[in-house]
């Protein structure tokens, strides 16, 4: 019997998908457990080798941490306001919107094919308005805190 990595991997991909197996639910009453890992810039053509890297071993300890009884919030999300993504923006003559969205796409079916246990339901895009409508507000909150419009200087 050979082992055929390629088709079990499939399988069971297909399987966490469609049980939502990773899903974090809101009313467990398992102890809660937040795993973060630094959200990629959507800023080239796929993953390099580095990002697995790190990923590879938060996934780890999240699978531990479920296994010890903890009900596990492991999101994944893009930064999709940094340099690195202008810049590849630039690089190949698109709309940053377009480059953004095509490159979260392909990051999001790599990660999938190495068959990490992220939250999908939880993604967080930063281009997304109704995420960014969020730190526009607590930025402004925080500048109207200190600047004085008057003198048009920081108190």
């Amino acid at each position: 019997m050979e082992y055929n990595h390629k088709s079990l991997e499939k399988k069971w991909q297909k399987f966490w998908a469609d049980h939502q197996t990773y899903k974090t639910s809101d009313t467990h009453q398992k102890p809660k457990y937040y795993v973060l890992d630094m959200f990629p810039y959507p800023s080239g053509a796929g993953l390099h080798v580095g990002h697995p890297l790190g990923y590879i071993a938060s996934d780890i300890f999240s699978r531990y941490k479920r296994l010890k009884g903890f009900n596990v919030l492991h999101p994944m999300g893009y930064d999709s306001f940094g340099l690195p993504a202008e810049q590849y923006a630039i690089q190949t003559g698109q709309h940053p919107a377009v480059t953004t969205e095509v490159n979260i796409n392909r990051y999001r079916e790599q990660m999938d094919n190495i068959g990490f246990s992220y939250d999908w339901s939880r993604e967080v895009r930063t281009s997304d308005p109704s995420y960014y409508k969020w730190t526009q507000w607590i930025f402004m909150r925080l500048f109207d805190s200190w600047y004085n419009k008057e003198s048009d200087k920081a108190e």
